[in-house]
């Protein structure tokens, strides 16, 4: 059987830093990224996709919020479900017309993904998420008793909202990716998914909150019982003591290693650690199997163990 991977991308392969924030520049980059996912597809793998969102919804809600004095903002969650078209839109897009480049005529589906998130994650109380426009303290402040919105000074450059980063607990839609997965490659879970709560009638309600792309990654690698889950983002190899002179770079971590360098505090909060942590849910749940994390552009390699760090349970 071919083996079966699910890949998280990370925002470098959807949006170039020295571009403008546009959707031909990301459409341009997104080009470039599905030129290798073609690759790894034409070597033989099954894959599903899951693609981060946190500029484009920012710009999305940003847009909306701009307008609100002509048509009624969106919620959140709605801004959510929009970025995930789009950006979905862009990738099957572009990995259609390079995988007919490579003689490879087959279907590629971007699939609309709630996630459910437990109402009551701790991180509802303590939302820590920038998203959205900067404001004054005085705006800020109207906003919070208008709206009910988390408002925090953001690093000097003034007031932004808030929102939780809940940890995804189920796939909505999950039964459909795994009926179209023998059929096509799927996107799914796109910014994490939608997050919703559900309540014990069963209904759903979409919440604002952005779920970790990595976390949702590694949900989704579990429940379609994936081999690897190949985490893309904007460096190699992980690293300890990075950007320091001591700096060293892993091309092996077990699970007993990895929550080390963790409680070591060796990982980036908002970039590297929720990477490796997914991994390690991965492979702790999945003792035989493996978790990579690398490059973009050195994807191919990683997979043929050539580079990367791949995460292992022992």
């Amino acid at each position: 059987m071919a083996e079966r991977l699910v890949i998280a991308l990370g925002g470098n392969a959807l949006q170039s830093g020295n571009a403008a924030p546009t959707a031909e520049a990301q459409l341009e980059v997104v080009r470039g990224t599905a030129r290798q996912l073609a690759e790894v597809s034409a070597r033989g793998y099954e894959m599903a996709i899951v693609h981060g969102n946190g500029p484009q919804v920012g710009r999305i809600l940003l847009a909306s919020e701009t307008a609100k004095d002509v048509v009624p903002p969106m919620p959140f969650d709605v801004c959510g479900a929009m970025s995930q078209g789009y950006i979905g839109y862009h990738i099957q897009q572009a990995l259609k017309y390079a995988l007919a480049a490579r003689n490879r005529n087959y279907p590629v589906v971007a699939l609309t993904t709630q996630m459910i998130v437990d109402g009551n994650d701790p991180a509802f109380r303590n939302p820590t998420k920038p998203i959205g426009a900067f404001y004054t303290e005085e705006e800020a402040r109207a906003l919070e008793r208008e709206k009910g919105y988390a408002m925090r000074e953001d690093a000097g450059r003034g007031w932004r909202r808030v929102v939780a980063s809940p940890l995804p607990r189920k796939i909505v839609e999950i039964e459909a990716v795994r009926l179209l997965w023998d059929h096509a490659i799927v996107i799914t879970c796109g910014g994490g998914g939608v997050p919703v709560v559900e309540h014990p009638d069963g209904t759903l309600e979409g919440v604002a909150a952005v779920i970790d792309k990595d976390f949702a990654a590694e949900l989704l690698a579990e429940e379609v019982n994936a081999d690897a889950l190949l985490i893309l983002t904007e460096v190699e190899k992980v690293a300890i003591h990075f950007g320091k002179p001591n700096q060293q770079d892993l091309g092996h971590l077990s699970l007993a290693e990895a929550a080390r360098y963790v409680e070591e505090g060796q990982f980036g909060v908002g970039s590297m650690l929720p990477k490796v942590q997914a991994a390690m849910k991965f492979v702790r749940a999945n003792p035989g199997r493996k978790a990579i994390i690398t490059s973009l552009d050195k994807c191919l390699d990683a997979l043929d163990g050539k580079t990367g760090t791949v995460i292992t349970f022992a």
